[in-house]
């Protein structure tokens, strides 16, 4: 069973016309992100780390839905973040531990890493109790490359009906191989969607981003249009150049039988930004605060025995700071009351995609189904 999609609280009907972006409302009103954080975040499927940073116990709010994530061996799991008894937290959002049992705080309700409940204080002899009743609620979760994903409400599609076409094309780069090298976090004053738009087009490119240009033509490659909830595309790198780096030379280790021409620019729905390199992985996952606050956490994996990765991180901390700046300023721009939503640009096919993805999702339709 899937989530019956009620519309946004929001008017997303385009003009007569050329497609347009979302009106200003949709990025600055409380009232839309909280509908996103419970359908677009809470109701599919949200990144929410990578399982082998996980500890047995990990308290995490997804969309609007606190979940607990349980690691035991190779066997991870999610279960809704409340206690049977009384609905107390387990853990608060961020918090973890790394006890063998799972100990409620408020009347110390004992659950195994599995959801069972082990222990009720003074239940013992109470009429008709069962433990066997009052386990913790389970969740869907996923490892797919390394990274876990969870549908907070326990409703949405398969998880590979989600991805789609997109598994295919990640495949090739083994992500689960690669070990973490650099991380950093970013609090950035823009709407999560305003992020996503950025990074599906390099129309800005030329006038913001010079090393980004020097290694790789703005106007290169193109874009997918394959099934799954994601949208994305490749771009060239230039003659001579080996990765996206400040002098385009790679000091890493190439991934096997991967394409060393092009860097891979995908976005899948709703928080997890990945760029595939010749040379390593970045990824951009995604957390809104507020309407106009995204907590945006960039990492950096790369080949085993690769010891210093400085030379993707400089490049792509210089280059991201570079698009905060320009989200930032858009942001500000859409909260004037004299905005009023532009066309797309021919090149801008991929963040046409995204908002066509979004705006459907308003009008009822899930992301995973077909655009």
């Amino acid at each position: 069973m899937t989530a019956s999609w009620p519309p946004a609280p929001l008017s997303v009907d385009e003009p007569v016309g050329a497609p347009t972006l979302l009106p200003a409302r949709a990025y600055v009103r409380a009232e839309v992100l909280a509908w996103e954080r419970r359908h677009l975040f809470a109701g599919t499927w949200s990144c929410v780390g990578r399982v082998d940073e996980l500890p047995a116990q990990h308290g995490v709010t997804v969309g609007d839905v606190p979940v607990l994530l349980t690691r035991d061996g190779d066997r991870t799991a999610a279960f809704a973040n409340t206690c049977r008894h009384r609905g107390h937290e387990l853990l608060p959002d961020g918090g973890s531990a790394d006890g063998r049992v799972v100990v409620c705080p408020y009347h110390a309700w004992v659950y195994t890493l599995d959801g069972a409940l082990r222990a009720a204080p003074r239940f013992r002899d109470v009429p008709g109790f069962s433990a066997a009743d009052h386990g913790l609620v389970p969740l869907p979760v996923e490892v797919w490359h390394g990274w876990v994903f969870v549908n907070a409400t326990g409703d949405a599609a398969p998880f590979t009906v989600h991805l789609g076409e997109l598994a295919g094309l990640v495949a090739p780069y083994a992500p689960e191989k690669l070990k973490l090298a650099a991380r950093h976090d970013y609090r950035v004053r823009a709407n999560w969607k305003v992020i996503v738009e950025n990074y599906q087009e390099c129309y800005h490119c030329p006038r913001i981003h010079p090393e980004l240009c020097a290694v790789s033509p703005p106007n290169s490659g193109h874009n997918y249009d394959l099934p799954g909830a994601w949208v994305g595309g490749a771009m060239d790198l230039r003659e001579g150049a080996e990765t996206m780096s400040l002098d385009g030379r790679s000091r890493g280790a190439f991934l096997p039988g991967v394409d060393r021409r092009r860097v891979l620019y995908l976005a899948l729905f709703p928080d997890l930004l990945l760029s595939l390199h010749p040379d390593y992985v970045m990824t951009h996952r995604l957390r809104p605060l507020a309407p106009d606050t995204t907590r945006v956490e960039c990492s950096w994996y790369v080949a085993e025995g690769v010891l210093d990765a400085s030379y993707a991180e400089r490049f792509w901390d210089r280059t991201n700071r570079q698009d905060w700046a320009a989200c930032e300023s858009v942001q500000r721009g859409l909260a004037s009351p004299h905005f009023r939503p532009g066309p797309f640009a021919p090149n801008e096919d991929a963040v046409q995609r995204w908002v066509t993805l979004i705006r459907r999702a308003y009008l009822g339709t899930p992301p995973w189904e077909g655009q």
